[in-house]
């Protein structure tokens, strides 16, 4: 059954299809393809074994919600999967499918495949915002606006100085987001016990080429150790909090009595069923509605950090649904404020005349240094 009906409003297209059944089948078969390739260059295992399990995960054909039966009962994907490779091969193919391997590297390095293709996404949606906004900023440097603290009118900023902050606290999400990836996007390959037995002390130099045909990093087994990924679904938070700040300011300057922004109109959007007249800030609304719903999901991973001696039971198995909801929000509110971004429609007559109602004078203080001081240690 399709959930689109739920998901879609939340995210994007492309990234739905990187956590797709499709997706995750690609990225384990690759796994067992080229584990046994790496084996045989290593002298694990033959060549021609190597070419028979390669052939077997390309011509692999099943019905995804057959095989989510069988894992469900199973307890992890691998444990099907391998047994139906294996039922397609003969002789010692068969037999060194899967060798020194165990279900959570498939799981662990499916993850980290898509964690990587991921992020991708993300970044190109960033590097919409940011120029985006920065421009918004130059722009609006010296523009005096209201200022506003606990929402109340406050002292004078320069509007720019405003949209410089929004910019500089994505900048700095993205940043943070874009180093835990690069720690987090490792190869899994340490067996049963996490020991690599059974690789004939090659297991470091199989981890490694296996790896380098993944895209990822090579390093030693991370079974236990879940800080990385914990990492990354916390750094994934802070970015959607950065642009559900963003998003905030928007749709609270966009209200009928300050008018001051508004999102870009596009037909189609931003309407109402029942009222014609408005131009509702959707983007904002979508968000705003990702920055209420990540801390949850991480606060389940962090609750997994303890996991048991060498490989735990229910924290890991978390953690895969939890961290591709937080980048489904992430492509959402990303994509969602990057049309934002770059169709903010600013209303400098409006800004003009909220000041003169405030009668708080025009002095925006240092608000371009500011600026010029938020770019220079925010670069895009």
């Amino acid at each position: 059954m399709s959930q689109l009906l739920r998901t879609r409003p939340a995210t994007t297209p492309a990234m739905l299809a990187v956590f797709d059944d499709a997706a995750t089948l690609r990225h384990a078969l690759a796994f067992e393809a080229e584990l046994a390739r790496a084996q045989a260059i290593e002298g694990l295992i033959g060549e021609a074994d190597a070419r028979a399990i390669a052939a077997a995960c390309a011509d692999f054909t099943a019905d995804p919600a057959i095989l989510a039966d069988e894992a469900t009962l199973a307890g992890t994907l691998a444990i099907p999967l391998v047994k139906r490779l294996r039922a397609a091969l003969s002789g010692t193919a068969a037999a060194r499918l899967h060798k020194g391997a165990t279900s959570q590297d498939v799981a662990d390095t499916v993850l980290a495949c898509q964690i990587r293709e991921a992020y991708a996404l993300l970044r190109a949606d960033l590097d919409r915002i940011v120029p985006a906004l920065g421009e918004a900023a130059e722009r609006h440097v010296a523009t005096p606006a209201v200022g506003r603290t606990l929402l109340q009118d406050a002292m004078p900023i320069g509007f720019g100085l405003r949209i410089a902050q929004w910019q500089a606290g994505i900048v700095a999400a993205a940043a943070r987001l874009d180093r835990e990836v690069k720690d987090a996007a490792r190869v899994q390959l340490g067996g049963a016990a996490g020991t690599r037995a059974g690789l004939s002390g090659k297991g470091a130099h199989v981890a490694a080429r296996t790896a380098g045909a993944l895209g990822l990093t090579a390093g030693p087994p991370w079974h236990a150790n879940r800080g990385g990924i914990t990492a990354v679904a916390a750094a994934l938070a802070i970015l959607i909090g950065a642009l559900g700040k963003m998003a905030r300011d928007v749709s609270l300057l966009s209200q009928n009595a300050v008018g001051e922004v508004r999102e870009p109109a596009i037909p189609g959007r931003g309407g109402s069923s029942a009222m014609a007249h408005k131009r509702n800030p959707t983007g904002s609304q979508v968000a705003l509605s990702a920055a209420l719903r990540a801390p949850g999901l991480v606060a389940g991973i962090l609750a997994g950090l303890p996991a048991e001696e060498e490989r735990g039971l229910g924290g890991w198995q978390a953690e895969g649904p939890a961290l591709a909801e937080l980048f489904l929000l992430a492509a959402g509110s990303a994509e969602a404020m990057a049309t934002v971004a770059q169709g903010l429609e600013i209303d400098e007559a409006a800004i003009v005349r909220n000041l003169a109602a405030a009668a708080i004078g025009d002095d925006i203080g240092e608000s371009a240094a500011l600026v010029a001081e938020l770019a220079a240690r925010n670069p895009a």
